[in-house]
C-alpha cells in the first residue's frame, strides 16, 4: 500500500464546507489584504490568542517574519548574541542574522529540544536573547529556561512553528516567554493554504511595535510611525486557519494516538530508537522522528515499499555556510550525531489502520 507522508487533500475534503464558505466570505467582502481593519485577520488574532492563552495576537505573513519582527522590537545592536538550538529549521537562526545580530548555537538533548544544562555555559555579556524551539511538537523545558533567562536578563522567544497546542506542565507553549512565533505553513498541525504566521505575546510594547511593523509602520492607513515591512496576514489565509482551528485539538489527539501506536508496535526492534512519549500527553507530534545508524538504508528501503519519509533535518545548523565560521563543530556532539540518524515517519490525523500497518510491516521487514 502506498503511504503518503501527509494528506492535506483528505484534510480539506473532511472540512470542505467550512473552508469553502470561509474563502467565499472573504471574496464576497473583498477582504483580501491583511491589516488592522481586516475582520478575518482580526478574528483569527483573537481566536488564536485565546486558544493559546495570551493577551495579544498579531498576524503576519509567515513564521520567519514572526521571529524577525519580535527580535526587531528589542532594537539590539550588532554585537548582541542570540542563543538558538543547533537543530531546527533554518529560519530559527536565519531570523537572527536578518535582524543584524549574532547567532550562538546550543546543543540539543535526546528529546530534540535545547539542552538546558548547556545554556548558561553559552551566555556571555553580549547575550541578549534566546530562541527556544519546541521541535517536532515536543515542548522544551520552559521551567528551567525561564529560570535561566531571569537570572541573566534574557529576552525569550518561543518558536512554536511545530507545536500548536503542545504544553509544558499543563501550560500551552507560547505563553512562557516574552513573545512567541507561530507558523501556519500548510503542513503544520494548524496550517493555511499558503504562507501565514502569527506573533503571540502578553507584552504591550512587543504587541504595539509588531502590530505596526508588519504593515509598513502604520497604525492606520497613511499614518506611519516608522519604516516597517510588508508582512501582512491576508484575509483568505486567516479565514482558512479560523475554519480549521476548532479541529486542532482532535487532530493533535489523533497524532498522539498514532505516536503511541508506533511505540507499542515498533518499540522492541533492536537498532531502532523511537521518540519518548511523555507521560503527561503534552506532545502534539508534528513529526514522528525515529533514530537508526542505518537511516539512509532504511529510508531507501521504505521508498521501495512506497512508504514516504523525510529527514528533519539532515545537518545541524552550525555546519551550514552562513554559520560555520562562527561555531566549532566539536561543540555540539549530540546534534551532529542525531542528524546522522533521524528519519521522520508518516504521522497525520487522517492516517488509517491500513496506512499504519503498511508502515509497521515495512519496518519490521528491514534488517537493522
Amino acid at each position: 500500500m502506498k503511504v503518503p507522508f501527509a494528506d492535506l487533500n483528505l484534510q480539506y475534503q473532511n472540512l470542505k464546507p467550512e473552508i469553502d464558505a470561509a474563502i467565499a466570505s472573504v471574496i464576497q467582502e473583498n477582504a483580501f489584504i491583511g491589516g488592522g481593519s481586516n475582520r478575518f485577520v482580526v478574528d483569527l488574532e483573537k481566536q488564536f490568542a485565546e486558544y493559546i492563552g495570551t493577551t495579544y495576537g498579531i498576524g503576519c505573513a509567515n513564521g520567519t517574519d514572526a521571529i524577525e519582527l519580535i527580535l526587531t522590537s528589542q532594537n539590539y545592536d550588532a554585537n548582541a548574541e542570540v542563543l538558538v538550538p543547533a537543530i531546527s529549521w533554518y529560519s530559527s537562526a536565519e531570523a537572527v542574522i536578518t535582524c543584524g545580530q549574532k547567532v550562538k548555537f546550543v546543543d540539543v538533548n535526546d528529546d530534540f529540544t535545547i539542552d538546558t544544562d548547556k545554556i548558561e555555559a553559552s551566555i556571555t555579556p553580549n547575550t541578549k536573547a534566546i530562541v527556544v524551539v519546541h521541535l517536532y511538537g515536543n515542548a522544551a523545558n520552559m521551567t528551567a529556561i525561564m529560570e535561566i533567562a531571569q537570572r541573566h536578563n534574557l529576552f525569550v522567544v518561543e518558536d512554536c512553528a511545530q507545536s500548536h497546542g503542545a504544553t509544558h506542565n499543563g501550560q500551552n507553549v507560547g505563553t512562557f516567554g516574552d513573545a512567541a512565533s507561530f507558523s501556519f505553513y500548510p503542513g503544520k498541525n494548524l496550517g493555511a493554504y499558503g504562507d501565514a504566521g502569527m506573533i503571540l505575546t502578553n507584552r504591550e510594547d512587543v504587541s504595539k511595535y509588531t502590530y505596526r511593523a508588519r504593515n509598513h509602520g502604520q497604525e492606520q492607513k497613511h499614518n506611519h510611525f516608522f519604516s516597517g515591512r510588508n508582512s501582512r496576514l491576508d484575509g483568505i489565509q486567516a479565514a482558512i486557519v479560523s475554519a480549521k482551528l476548532p479541529s486542532l485539538n482532535s487532530w493533535n489527539e489523533l497524532r498522539l494516538y498514532w505516536a503511541k501506536r508506533y511505540v507499542a508496535e515498533l518499540g522492541d526492534i533492536d537498532g531502532l530508537a523511537l521518540p519518548r512519549v511523555f507521560e503527561d500527553d503534552s506532545q502534539v507530534f508534528h513529526l514522528f522522528v525515529v533514530r537508526t545508524s542505518k537511516r539512509d538504508e532504511l529510508k531507501n528501503y521504505l521508498k521501495e515499499k512506497e512508504v514516504a519519509t523525510a529527514i528533519h533535518y539532515p545537518q545541524p545548523l552550525h555546519v551550514l555556510p552562513p554559520f560555520s565560521d562562527e561555531n566549532n563543530d566539536t561543540d555540539f556532539p549530540n546534534s551532529l550525531q542525531i542528524t546522522k540518524e533521524i528519519l521522520s515517519l508518516p504521522i497525520f490525523p487522517e492516517m488509517t489502520e491500513e496506512h499504519f500497518n503498511a508502515v509497521c510491516e515495512a519496518i519490521k521487514g528491514f534488517t537493522f
